[in-house]
């Protein structure tokens, strides 16, 4: 399998997981990490960023 830069980009970039309730959200990393983002389904603001595979 190729991996194109283009796709990791779409995929991976500005993708952060809730730890509490697992859901994805797509928001900008420094938002982020200031704490301005939370989670949908939870409220949480404990969130990481999505894994490479």
């Amino acid at each position: 399998m190729v991996k194109f830069e283009e796709a990791m980009e779409r995929l991976i970039r500005n993708v952060f997981v809730c730890r509490s309730c697992k859901a994805k959200i797509r928001a900008p990393s420094l938002k982020v990490s200031q704490g301005k983002v939370r989670c949908r389904n939870c409220a949480s603001a404990k969130l990481r960023p999505k894994r490479k595979k």
